[in-house]
């Protein structure tokens, strides 16, 4: 591992609207921030431009981290690479087949399609059974037969898939051997080397989706790296996974699929780490962008990660992800009456162009952030700054929009606000309720461009006592790409019942996941604190269908002891013991963290500008309405603030990347790292 030598490190997180930068040296403290353009068709020269804006000298960079929504965009918009399948003959449906659930609980219509059509799903003849025994040898002259159709009919990369390879792999790698023999390029999935899962279905389709996204990736990969590299940059390019962790970039495509919702994840870790450092490790984080809002839960610190994930309608990507739920609320969420007669907020969004109406890009439906400007919580003269439109428009806009509902415009934007916090805080009771865990325990932590201004009404809707707001909420998920940890996630399926398991077996698989996870961060040019290893696993009452993960903190923990921490884990979820049913181990899962050195988030409101009295810091005062009232309500500049401020609410506290919005009784504390700490009025 190299050590850093000038302790310039450089986060880059590309949106689908804009590309953030933080820049830190950790020498001098400095810190350089840039937002601009996202650049979708070649996202390198987002990243590029960033460094740029950021008057950055690659050549004098120590380290870069990237995260990019290259394979998540590919995935959500089904632009994919042509990609083939070879699977044991008789089972090239089950990705098509999965689990014959519907889209909705209730709906009678929904669509699929599968991530490879049926003609690009070729067999052959070879056969394991659950045990791992061969019932039928592996044909090679079929695997090259395959092979050259697939070539012939455009692919791209190729999927091998053979039933129950997470019992004995050796077909697949048997086939591995042969398709490097014949296919032109390295895009070769093997679908037990990314996920040892005994489920068939969500095995295959991972399988597929990182074949699909691999020779994407690999190109933008190599795209930046050749930039970079001229520009004179010659360290080591780190990029997010969705599990919060960093990859090399010379490995990041092998495991592509890994990269999906790597974005929602950066902002997770920053919030890890922000909470770590302000003492709160009980955290509900809020990221409320211009499209969507995605929200997570974080505990003792560590944010949640699943094995489940299900990025649409019968897509699960079974890799180590965040846990974070997503709803279409954003700023630039659309607000409509419906044949109904009754007010709906997005998913529809006016994205970035023409965008809401206050932008003046063109756009004349009513959204979110057009509704805050009109209760004054936004400031109209910084977005005429850009726009030129003026409050009447806007105003005339939700008289129309509340005029089927007998509201006048303000009424009316002040019910927009309300529906969209209802939506919002609907997701925030999925990742905490809905798992056992109670809002009133947590602090929300809000950030994205749009978070702080709603935080505050979210947590007193959901009885949630304090919100943290970050120094920087609008480039928060950039902070997590400088924050995050070297990180790599194994997970081996053993299925057996927990009476009759060789508590051996376990802890030699937790041994061996671990030692292979230590090598690859061994490997890496990055200096570190230390290596820890993170154990679990997946069990279930025999007879069940879905797993309930639990903590092992000694890998060489007794059969009663796992037994006991296992009924423990499904109590505090369930609230019911059912100690006469037997349980069964079913995946291994282990995770090897390669801790970074600390970094000091403190100076990224540049200290020389802070005020001695936040007086100081007001900049004016405007009419904001809470409910059916108005507020004659101060507003502050945040880079001004001194960092014990203590404001006390109704207020409106502003900065380049977001607007902080404090209710009537809320009081707003800043602490040393640069926070502030809002306790919310009952």
């Amino acid at each position: 591992m190299h050590s850093e030598g000038t302790g310039q490190v450089a986060g880059v997180d590309v949106g689908g609207t804009f590309t953030d930068l933080v820049r830190l040296d950790q020498q001098t403290g400095e810190v350089r921030l840039a937002k601009v353009a996202s650049t979708l068709d070649n996202q390198a020269f987002g990243v590029l431009n960033a460094l740029s804006a950021a008057e950055t000298d690659l050549a004098a960079l120590d380290l870069i981290v990237h995260g990019t929504t290259t394979t998540t965009n590919a995935v959500l918009e089904r632009k994919l690479s042509r990609t083939g399948l070879i699977t044991t003959r008789g089972f090239r449906d089950v990705l098509e087949m999965g689990r014959r659930t519907r889209p909705q609980p209730y709906g009678m219509k929904g669509s699929f399609r599968p991530i490879i059509p049926r003609n690009l799903r070729l067999e052959v003849p070879e056969r394991m059974d659950a045990a791992g025994q061969v019932l039928i040898p592996l044909d090679g002259d079929a695997v090259r037969d395959a092979a050259k159709a697939l070539l012939d009919a455009g692919c791209e990369s190729v999927v091998v898939h053979f039933l129950h390879s997470y019992a004995n792999p050796a077909h697949e790698l048997a086939c591995g051997e042969i398709l490097r023999g014949v296919w032109p390029n390295d895009h070769i999935t093997l679908g037990h080397a990314l996920l040892s899962e005994s489920r068939e279905f969500e095995r295959g389709v991972t399988a597929a989706v990182n074949a699909s996204v691999q020779p994407l990736l690999a190109r933008y990969i190599r795209r930046l790296e050749d930039a970079l590299a001229e520009g004179g940059y010659g360290s080591e390019l780190l990029v997010m996974n969705g599990n919060g962790g960093m990859v090399s970039s010379r490995r990041v495509a092998d495991e592509a699929a890994k990269t999906v919702m790597s974005g929602p994840a950066s902002g997770v870790m920053a919030a890890a780490y922000t909470g770590r450092a302000a003492g709160i490790g009980e955290l509900i984080t809020y990221d409320m962008g211009g499209t969507s809002t995605d929200v997570a839960l974080i505990r003792g610190a560590e944010p949640q990660v699943s094995n489940e994930t299900e990025i649409e309608y019968a897509m699960p990507i079974h890799v180590p992800m965040v846990d974070v739920r997503t709803v279409g609320a954003g700023g630039g969420s659309i607000a409509r009456v419906d044949a109904a007669g009754l007010l709906q907020v997005g998913p529809e969004s006016a994205g970035s162009v023409p965008g809401p109406i206050c932008y003046g890009r063109g756009g004349s439906q009513p959204t979110i952030s057009d509704a805050n400007l009109l209760l004054g919580r936004l400031d109209p003269a910084r977005l005429a700054v850009e726009g030129g439109v003026s409050l009447d428009t806007v105003r005339d806009a939700f008289a129309a929009l509340g005029a089927p509902l007998g509201l006048d415009a303000g009424q009316a934007a002040e019910a927009v606000i309300r529906v969209a916090n209802a939506r919002m805080a609907g997701a925030i009771r999925m990742v905490s309720v809905s798992l056992g865990a109670d809002p009133r325990d947590f602090a929300l932590f809000a950030f994205g461009g749009a978070g702080p201004l709603h935080a505050c009404a979210l947590a007193k809707e959901l009885g949630i006592p304090r919100v943290l707001v970050p120094p920087r909420p609008g480039i928060t998920n950039a902070i997590g790409c400088v924050v995050a940890d070297l990180r790599h996630d194994y997970v081996r399926t053993l299925g057996r019942p927990l009476d009759t398991l060789d508590m051996d077996t376990l802890r030699a698989a937790f041994d061996e996941q671990a030692a292979e996870g230590e090598a690859l961060i061994a490997a890496e040019r990055v200096r570190l604190a230390c290596v820890r290893r993170v154990h679990s696993v997946d069990m279930q009452f025999i007879g069940q269908t879905h797993l309930i993960r639990v903590p092992v903190p000694d890998p060489a923990i007794s059969r009663a002891a796992l037994q006991e921490a296992f009924e423990r884990v499904y109590f505090d979820r369930f609230r019911v013991q059912l100690s006469e049913i037997r349980a069964s181990v079913v995946n291994v899962n282990t995770s090897v963290i390669g801790e970074r050195l600390p970094i000091d988030l403190s100076t990224l409101i540049d200290p020389t500008g802070r005020k001695g009295a936040v007086a100081e810091a007001q900049t004016g005062e405007r009419p904001v309405r809470f409910g059916d009232a108005v507020f004659d309500t101060p507003v502050y500049r945040r880079e001004w603030l001194p960092l014990n401020a203590v404001i006390e609410g109704p207020a409106v506290v502003e900065q380049m990347d977001t607007t902080v919005l404090l209710e009537p009784g809320d009081v707003a504390r800043g602490d040393a790292q640069g926070n502030l700490l809002v306790e919310v009025a009952e």
